[in-house]
């Protein structure tokens, strides 16, 4: 059903803005995204940048799917969790409106759900409430196969007890940003993307839309693999699964649109923009790495503004370097490879090459053994479901299975097999990321596993690194 990416990057690479880097710099753009897509299988890649303030270079690659005419760089990618930071802004302008306040009870707006006396709003874009995120998985469960509306997810996840104290820790929670989705509409008596689009999208001439909307004939197709297996279409989850945890959909180009707003200081005032690129902090002082709706990092000593996204299907990344008037935004229509973080990476240091090395992460060595032996059993065709969780085993159907193992069989032994980064919770599962790689090929398992040393893994992911 898909052209192999790298051909289609080559016969289907169609400019759509005002080319004002140098044709040097461009081949290496160019060479950047087309070896994201090889090296991963990804179909397709629509890319922004900014470069002092405006959008320089706009590029759609590859085969966007049955449902494009032609590879397009105005097409619409779903940039799901992309969407929490314009969330954010819509209740950082209803603040200044004096509708509410950030700092308000969550119990004024939404009063049923635990801990509503004891959380603000505040730490529901902060990620800090401790309320259950509903989707940790980087799949769909079987749940998405029906529609769902904010209430039932709140009824589902925000009615159990808190993961932790609000305030005392911080852990992703696209429940908290449902509960913000429905501060956003009652505060301001509008349905939730009527407001984007009359206070944010419409004034910067933004054509985004609902991402439940976004599928079929003039939309790109979102795809996902099975390991190393085929890249196959997927269906997309039912409708409002992401609402105001993703709700938007919009090109590559109209994002860079947003990222400018933000390095100008427009639409939201200096004050709300600084507020949302505040680092929060914890009740013992202890940082967070993230604002209000971005995560807040550092590129070589320069202030970084970023997010990523994941809808079913898709993968999204935006990096803004306020200081530089700089962005790059990378979409793609595949929730598996990491391409986005590649492209967003290496297109960045075209620009601004790092002269600094992050230091080794440590790791959990009782976790790192079971999640080698699961690895083991996927590459095998052995594998023991008891050590999965129901929705782990949902998701290892019998097709499933059967391309792990023929995918991963093949390639023999791995030369190496090591923990990325720290573990994170996160829906009350700790995700932790291993590295795997053999001769002239590397790999990445992404997991979620219940706590302990035991807990079953609710996620086991394998994907090209």
């Amino acid at each position: 059903m898909f052209r192999t990416p790298l051909a289609a990057a080559l016969l289907f690479a169609t400019p759509a803005a005002a080319q004002q880097l140098t044709p040097a710099e461009i081949t290496r753009v160019d060479a950047i995204v087309a070896d994201a897509l090889a090296s991963t299988q990804v179909p397709s890649a629509s890319i922004a940048i900014v470069r002092d303030g405006r959008i320089v270079y706009a590029r759609a690659y590859g085969d966007q799917g049955p449902g494009m005419k032609a590879t397009s760089a105005d097409a619409k990618y779903q940039i799901a969790s992309i969407s929490k930071q314009f969330t954010a802004a819509a209740l950082l302008l209803l603040e200044d409106e004096g509708k509410l306040s950030l700092d308000d009870k969550v119990s004024k707006w939404v009063p049923d759900i635990t801990g509503a006396d004891r959380i603000t709003v505040r730490q529901l874009l902060s990620h800090t409430a401790g309320i259950q995120d509903y989707w940790p998985q980087d799949y769909d469960f079987a749940a998405m196969e029906k529609p769902v509306t904010p209430q039932q997810i709140l009824d589902r996840w925000a009615k159990k007890p808190l993961d932790f104290e609000p305030g005392t820790a911080w852990q992703y929670s696209n429940t908290g940003y449902v509960v913000a989705g429905m501060i956003i509409e009652k505060a301001s008596g509008m349905k939730l993307l009527d407001y984007l689009q009359k206070k944010i999208l419409k004034p910067l001439g933004m054509q985004a839309m609902d991402q439940d909307y976004a599928v079929g004939p003039g939309f790109p197709q979102g795809t996902h693999r099975f390991a190393l297996g085929p890249v196959r279409p997927a269906k997309p989850a039912a409708h409002g699964w992401l609402w105001a945890a993703g709700e938007l959909a919009m090109s590559a180009g109209d994002l860079a649109k947003w990222d400018i707003a933000r390095i100008d200081r427009k639409i939201l005032s200096p004050e709300d923009w600084a507020a949302q690129e505040t680092e929060v902090k914890l009740a013992d002082g202890s940082g967070t790495r993230y604002g209000l709706g971005v995560s807040l990092g550092q590129h070589d000593g320069t202030p970084m503004v970023e997010h990523g996204g994941e809808a079913v299907g898709f993968l999204s990344e935006n990096v803004v370097l306020p200081e530089k008037r700089f962005a790059v935004v990378a979409l793609v229509n595949a929730d598996f490879g990491g391409a986005p973080g590649e492209i967003t990476q290496g297109i960045t240091e075209i620009f601004y090459p790092p002269m600094t090395t992050q230091p080794a992460q440590t790791i959990d060595q009782a976790r790192d053994a079971l999640a080698r032996k699961l690895f083991d059993q996927l590459r095998s065709g052995t594998l023991d479901r008891a050590l999965l969780t129901e929705d782990a085993n949902y998701y290892f159907t019998p097709q499933a299975s059967a391309d792990y193992r023929d995918s991963l069989a093949p390639l023999g032994e791995p030369v190496r097999f090591a923990a990325l980064g720290k573990p994170r919770l996160r829906g009350g599962f700790v995700n932790r990321n291993y590295e795997i790689v053999y001769q002239g090929k590397r790999l990445v398992a992404i997991t979620y596993a219940e706590p302990g040393a035991a807990g079953k893994f609710e996620q086991f992911l394998v994907q090209p690194r």
